[in-house]
């Protein structure tokens, strides 16, 4: 703010920023209400806290059910976001570089995973699997879980190849450089951000996915947010808001790095 400036644009300068924090507060609160639940004593999802306790934690690492649910997401979501990067990444290179009849159209579909309500993408896969045996496999699961997270992918390699000189590329390969190694070697460390944000992304789809998971999967492949919305349905226990917890804990984790991955791209660009 200058110096010079009217008192009634010092009381708006002032204003405003009140107003986003308490939008702020208004978005996250809802969220972080959970987190102490996790940690009360009392058998009940109620405020006020009867006392401090771990015993959900440790209901949560000493449960089968449960541990069998992590175990099972990080079998999944991992897995489908391999895939999804490496097929969103593919897709992203090629229709950014490449022209065709009906770009348009290809890239509609590609990231309709989006648009498309998400029971109406489970129950069609809920068929296709059922026709050729991929229904009830870790296989099925992971495809689809991959086909739910490519679009965030493409979308977020597409961005950052909007910035990339083409020139470096032509250079390489006026040097001899088979397009291979051009990919490896001078095009993927600089979109490796975008690429990168567009797996935690994947992986975010993927582990927190529930509807497709409940056409596809079968009783032992259950995981953790289907673990979780079986809980909600059937006995309310402060051991789900131990595993919200966790899952926010998570999410923080991925949403700093991704800023920490826009900021490094920009000096990427800023360097270039």
């Amino acid at each position: 703010m200058q110096p010079y400036a009217t008192p009634i644009e010092r009381v708006w300068f002032y204003a405003f920023r009140v107003i986003c924090g308490l939008v702020l507060l208004y978005l996250v609160l809802p969220i972080l209400v959970i987190v102490p639940l996790s940690f009360n004593s009392s058998s009940f999802l109620t405020y006020p806290l009867s006392g401090f306790s771990m015993r959900w934690y440790e209901e949560f690492f000493g449960s089968h059910e449960w541990m069998m649910a992590l175990k099972n997401s990080l079998i999944v979501a991992p897995s489908a976001t391999v895939l999804a990067t490496c097929f969103g990444t593919l897709a992203a290179v090629g229709l950014t570089r490449g022209e065709f009849p009906g770009k348009a159209l290809v890239m509609a579909i590609l990231i309709s995973p989006m648009v498309v309500p998400i029971v109406i993408v489970a129950v069609g896969l809920y068929f296709f699997f059922a026709d050729i045996g991929l229904l009830n496999t870790y296989a099925g699961l992971i495809l689809a879980h991959a086909a739910l997270g490519v679009p965030f992918v493409i979308i977020t390699v597409t961005a950052t190849l909007q910035g990339y000189n083409t020139n470096l590329s032509r250079a390489a390969a006026s040097l001899g450089a088979p397009p291979l190694t051009v990919f490896f070697k001078v095009v993927l460390p600089l979109i490796l951000p975008g690429v990168v944000s567009g797996a935690l992304f994947a992986f975010a789809t993927s582990f927190d996915e529930v509807v497709v998971t409940l056409f596809l999967a079968s009783p032992t492949q259950r995981t953790l947010p289907q673990q979780m919305f079986g809980g909600i349905r059937e006995n309310i226990s402060p051991t789900i808001a131990c595993v919200a917890t966790i899952m926010i804990v998570l999410s923080v984790l991925m949403l700093l790095t991704m800023e920490w991955l826009r900021r490094r791209n920009e000096k990427l660009r800023g360097a270039g």
